[in-house]
Parts: C-alpha cells; sequence; structure tokens
C-alpha cells in the first residue's frame, strides 16, 4: 500500500538468508545510503538473521549482493521530479533500477512490504513491479499550533508518511492558539505566545535533513492575516482592532485563544508597520526551510474587525476596494515580493484566489462544495483559472469519519471535464491533521492508519481503487507502522489504563472496539467545552475511528439475517454475552475507577439489550418490540462521553427481523 501502477506475480520466490546483502551503483544522492541503512536494519529486524553487512556508505560495496540497486542520477527532493522505480525478483537475485535515488527509496519500502513467511523461513516472491505516482503532491499537514507536537512526534510521522510513499510533509506552525517557531529578531513571539512549547531554529534544520533524507518536503505555513491572535499577543500594534481612546492600550486587547473556532483577531493590512513585521519574519524563516513553497494560510478571515475600524474603512475606500475580499487580495498581493525574494511561490487556503495572484501560486481547496456544485468545486476553478492546485477537502482526517469516506474520495471529482493543461495542475492532495482536540499521546491514532490508505488515492491507478481489497490490507500496513515508532495502537491501552485506575483494561477495551468518538467537530461544539489545556486521556481519546469489533458485529449480523444457522446465531450471542459481562466487569472497576462513571450509562444501555435480545432468540422469549427500541434509543444516545456506539444500525435489523 500503495498499489503498485504494474505488478506481475511469477511462480517462485527468493528466500532470505544471513548472507544476505545490498550493493548501490550510480550516481545517487547521499540520501541513498541512509535509506539502504534503514531497510536493511529494518528487515533485519523482522527476520533476526543477523546480517553480516553493517552501515552502507559508498557504491559498489559488494558487487556481488544479492540486492542490486542502480539509480541514474542524483534526486531531488520537491514535486514534479521522476520518482519511478522498478523491482523484480527472481530465486536468487532482487533488482532495483530507478531514475533518482527517490525512486530508490520508494522501491525499498514496496520491497519491505512484499517481505512474507511460511513459517520456516522468510522469502520476497518473484514479481516484477513497475511503479510511479498518479499525484506529485501527496501531502501530509500537522497543526502545532492548537496542541504542540514535540521533536519525535514529527519525526515518527515523516518516517511514516516515506513508509506510504507521501512526499510532502506541510508544518501549520502559527495559529490563534500559539506560535511555535523561534525567531532571534522577534523573541517576543515565543516569549508571550508559545507557553515556551516551540521549536529552536537548530530543531527546525535538524528535522528538515531528517525529512530530505526520506524523500520529503517540508513546507511551512503562518497563517494571516487572520487566525493572528498569537502574533498580535506579541504585537498588538499591528491588529486591526479600532481603540476609541488615543490613550487606550492595544496590549491588553489580545490574549492567546484558549478555545477552537474562528476568532476576530486579524492584522492590520492598511499599517505599513504590519508589512514591516512580515518581511521579517519571512526573511528569518524562509532560510530555513529550502522548499520553494511557502503556505500564508489566508483562510477564516470574517473581517469583522476590520468592518469595525473607521481607519481601515477608508484605507479601502482610498485604495478603490470594494469587499473585504478585495481587502485580503491587496494584503496577499504584498507578501508576494517579500517571499520571491527567498525565491519562494506562495500557496494558500482557497480565500487567497483572486485574478492579480500570480499564476505560480498554488490554491489549497479545503471547502465543501456549494448546494448543487460538485465536491472540490474551487479546485477545478483554480485549474481552469491557471493556477496549480491541491485538495484536501475529503480528507480531514480530524473529523474522525470512518476510512472508507476518505477513501472513495477521488481528488479530481468524477464527470469533471479538463483539458490536459487544467489536469496537470492538480498537483494532487494533503491529509490534514487540525490539532484541536489531540496532543502527542493520541495524534497518532488520528492519522494512522487511514492515512495509510488515503495515501493509495494519491498514488495508485484511480481503476485499482478497490475498498475491500484496501481493508484486507490495512491491518497489515498498520501493524507495520509500528516498527517505525507509531503509537496509535499502544498509546489506546496506556489512555485505558489512565481511565481505570490502573486496574485490568480488558473491558474497557472491549467497549472501546465497538464506541466511536463523535464525529465533524460535534465533540467540540461551538468551540467552548475544550480548551487546549483541558484533558485529552478521556474515553473518548482512546476511541478510534472504524471500531473493530463494530465491524465484525456488523458482518456477523448481516450473515445470520442471511443463514440463521445454530452456528451464526451463537456468533451473534457470543457479542452479547461479552457486553452483558464487560458492563458488570465496568461497575466493579468503577468502584475504584472515578473516570469510568461517565461510560456506564451507555455499557448498561448495551448490556439491558443485550439480555432481552438474548432471551428471544436463545430462550424464545416473546419479543417487547417497544422495550426494544427503547433500548435502542438509549444505545444511539451520544450524551456519554463524547463517543457513539456503532452497531445501532446492526441490532436495529435483528429487532427488526424478530417475529
Amino acid at each position: 500500500m500503495p498499489w503498485p501502477q504494474n505488478i506481475t506475480l511469477n511462480e517462485g520466490s527468493f528466500t532470505l538468508s544471513s548472507s544476505f546483502k545490498v550493493t548501490i551503483s550510480g550516481i545517487v544522492n547521499p540520501r541513498i545510503f541512509v535509506g539502504t541503512t534503514n531497510f536493511l536494519r529494518r528487515l533485519d529486524g523482522r527476520t533476526g538473521m543477523f546480517f553480516s553487512q553493517g552501515y552502507i556508505k559508498d557504491i559498489n560495496e559488494d558487487p556481488s549482493a544479492q540486492l542490486q540497486i542502480n539509480s541514474l542520477k542524483k534526486g531531488v527532493v520537491g514535486i514534479n521530479q521522476d520518482e519511478s522505480y522498478k523491482i523484480e525478483i527472481t530465486s536468487n537475485k532482487i533488482t532495483i533500477d530507478a531514475t533518482t535515488d527517490i525512486g530508490v527509496l520508494h522501491a525499498l519500502e514496496t520491497l519491505l512490504q512484499l517481505l512474507q513467511n511460511n513459517g520456516d523461513s522468510f522469502y520476497f516472491p518473484n514479481v516484477i513491479i513497475s511503479d510511479f505516482p498518479a499525484f506529485t503532491w501527496r501531502g501530509l499537514m500537522i497543526d502545532v499550533a492548537r496542541h504542540f507536537q514535540p521533536v519525535d512526534v514529527i519525526k515518527r510521522n515523516i518516517d511514516a508518511m516515506a513508509a506510504v510513499k507521501l512526499n510532502v510533509f506541510h508544518w501549520h506552525l502559527v495559529d490563534d492558539q500559539g506560535w511555535r517557531i523561534e525567531l532571534k529578531n522577534k523573541k517576543k513571539l515565543t516569549e508571550l505566545a508559545s507557553d515556551g512549547n516551540y521549536y529552536t531554529q537548530e530543531e527546525i534544520k535538524n528535522i528538515v535533513e531528517y525529512a530530505d533524507q526520506r524523500g520529503i518536503l517540508i513546507v511551512p505555513e503562518i497563517d494571516v492575516p487572520g487566525h493572528a491572535t498569537a502574533i498580535l499577543t506579541a504585537y498588538p500594534e499591528i491588529g486591526s482592532k479600532y481603540l476609541k481612546e488615543p490613550n487606550e492600550q492595544k496590549q491588553s486587547q489580545y490574549k492567546i485563544e484558549r478555545n477552537s473556532g474562528i476568532f476576530r483577531p486579524t492584522l492590520d493590512p492598511s499599517n505599513p508597520e504590519t508589512y514591516k513585521f512580515l518581511s521579517e519574519v519571512f526573511d528569518e524563516v524562509c532560510p530555513l526551510f529550502p522548499a520553494k513553497y511557502f503556505h500564508i494560510g489566508g483562510d477564516e478571515n470574517e473581517g469583522k474587525d476590520w468592518d469595525a475600524n473607521p481607519v481601515i474603512q477608508k484605507f479601502k475606500q482610498k485604495n478603490n476596494l470594494k469587499t473585504n475580499h478585495e481587502l485580503q487580495s491587496y494584503f496577499t498581493l504584498k507578501l508576494v515580493p517579500m517571499l520571491k525574494k527567498h525565491n519562494k511561490e506562495i500557496m494558500g487556503w482557497e480565500e487567497i484566489m483572486n485574478d492579480k495572484m500570480p499564476k505560480g501560486t498554488i490554491i489549497h481547496s479545503w471547502k465543501g462544495s456549494n448546494e448543487g456544485s460538485p465536491a472540490g468545486e474551487s479546485l477545478v476553478n483554480a485549474a481552469k483559472e491557471g493556477f496549480k492546485t491541491i485538495l484536501s477537502n475529503g480528507f480531514y482526517i480530524d473529523l474522525m469519519q470512518s476510512v472508507n469516506d476518505h477513501y472513495l474520495s477521488p481528488i479530481i471529482p468524477k464527470e469533471t471535464v479538463l483539458s490536459k493543461e487544467e489536469k496537470d495542475r492538480i498537483l494532487g492532495g494533503e491529509v490534514t491533521m487540525w490539532s484541536e482536540l489531540v496532543t502527542s499521546k493520541n495524534i497518532d491514532s488520528r492519522i494512522w492508519p487511514r492515512t495509510a490508505a488515503i495515501a493509495e488515492v494519491f498514488w495508485s491507478n484511480e481503476k485499482d481503487i478497490n475498498l475491500k481489497s484496501m481493508k484486507k490490507r490495512l491491518q497489515f500496513v498498520s501493524n507495520r507502522l509500528e516498527e517505525l515508532g507509531i503509537n496509535h495502537i499502544k498509546n489506546k491501552k496506556m489512555i485505558l489504563r489512565n481511565i481505570s485506575n490502573y486496574q485490568d483494561v480488558s473491558s474497557l477495551v472491549d467497549l472501546s472496539n465497538i464506541c466511536e468518538p463523535l464525529k465533524i467537530y460535534t465533540r467540540n461544539k461551538g468551540g467552548t467545552e475544550y480548551q487546549t489545556y483541558s484533558p485529552f486521556t478521556l474515553f473518548a481519546d482512546a476511541c478510534t475511528s472504524d471500531a473493530s469489533d463494530a465491524i465484525d458485529f456488523n458482518e456477523v449480523v448481516d450473515n445470520y439475517l442471511q443463514d440463521k444457522s445454530p452456528k451464526n446465531l451463537n456468533r451473534v450471542t457470543e457479542y452479547f454475552k461479552k457486553w452483558i459481562f464487560m458492563h458488570s466487569d465496568l461497575i466493579k472497576l468503577s468502584e475504584n475507577a472515578p473516570l469510568i462513571k461517565p461510560i456506564l450509562p451507555l455499557s448498561q444501555s448495551l448490556s439491558e439489550l443485550s439480555t432481552e435480545l438474548l432471551a428471544v432468540l436463545e430462550l424464545n422469549k416473546s419479543a417487547d418490540k417497544s422495550l426494544f427500541n427503547k433500548l435502542l434509543i438509549n444505545c444511539n444516545s451520544r450524551n456519554h462521553a463524547d463517543v457513539e456506539l456503532v452497531i445501532g444500525d446492526s441490532f436495529k435489523k435483528i429487532i427488526d427481523n424478530i417475529n
């Protein structure tokens, strides 16, 4: 995963032994030695064979090696690069051919995914794979402003990105809740607007180099002119809030935002000091990031402080700017030469699009479609207007939707008619991980494994997008992500141990496997329930999308309704018995674990419904449909612990089928 463009399976296999070695030939970037050594160590870690080859440091180290890697030229990390590769595995040799070392890195990840065993030995099947990406921009954005993510979190997610052939890390560094990058010429930003959580410039450089070694481009984002509370907490003099009294201090008007949502603080586009400030910021930030692109945000500026400020209104009139969008376009165009000075092209959310922007600008499409319009409408419009563009609508993984929803969201909307030139301007897609409701403890479980499936949408041929096949492969890939340090599996039990007061968590695991967090911002409705300093170690934080037992139970119920054999009935009633015991156990645990109490009403409703259905299905008790429906309503309630049981539809199927 992602599924290759072309794959031919042949008879036979290549059996691994402790004498397995790798050699590299061609013209390469030094990153290939890091990547190949990492491949060898991961392969040895899986097989335990104690390979004799250690660190790979030079070309043609062992011409007789079983794995022969050939690269034609040095790769450059970026978009529109040749990332293709070919793997040929025979019974006595493996060959990787690629135009650049970037393609080699992709090939090595594919090779690791091909590893199999038969109980006695580890082997690679004999295959020929030729592969290349469908889209050149395959990104993951992590928001570190709402909740700061330490260096180790960023690095392990970069490793996971490389494993599924994502190639752009979009680093959302600034928002209302925090400024996260050290500036030596603007120290107040970290002193007053970071809560002490930020990346030093040395850490930034280290992460950029780390990503480069894995073939990943880093694009920074400093979001302006809206989402500016953190900036204005440190530098209120460039804010748009109008002060009626001349001696009133702007300093008292801004403070770091602790809630989620859209807020009024906005930079003042009429103040020359605003542009001086931003120019100085870019002068210091741009050299830290070699990427050609710089994301300036530009989203969700409602312009309320602009509307309320007579100075800004006069400025609009003077410059013949009729709307706030025209005023923001004026502002955005002022940033173009500041970034061009550092050979950067502007990228921003779709609100920055206007007919005066340079055509090199990348429009980042994120909004849903208007009623009656196709999904990805702004993506298509941008391409038709001559802009390069990428899509994130459909890939907002913080919404906690099922992997199915994301996997079946194409980058280019179906039935869209585009010329070749217009289609070429659609660079790809980007997964977005907004961090209002995540910390370093649970962020991995929100990103993975769903992002691996989305990576397939970005890389593979659209004819190979197959939901059933993806689900079969996803669990395997999910398990392998742990090898790279991703904590999406193990941290679940860590959070549940906290909830149980370090008692046995088996029953909590059982309940979490049929519950999912409330979706699409309903958990944080209105932006007032959770603040940035609230606890995110509760039951909803342990639960994930695509609850595993819920998926299994739904399948078991469907099988039973198609064939009411004793075997299929037993599989259904086994779940009922497990959930009845689970509730009893949770009651006992709650006597020494107060954090369990909020979920007891949910487990009680589930236990009562399971008990009644068990009596009908096993003991032939007469059915009370009104009681069933009442209990089902309780089970479907979303008023407990910010989670929902996701087995309600299957319960309803059973109830409707009872005579």
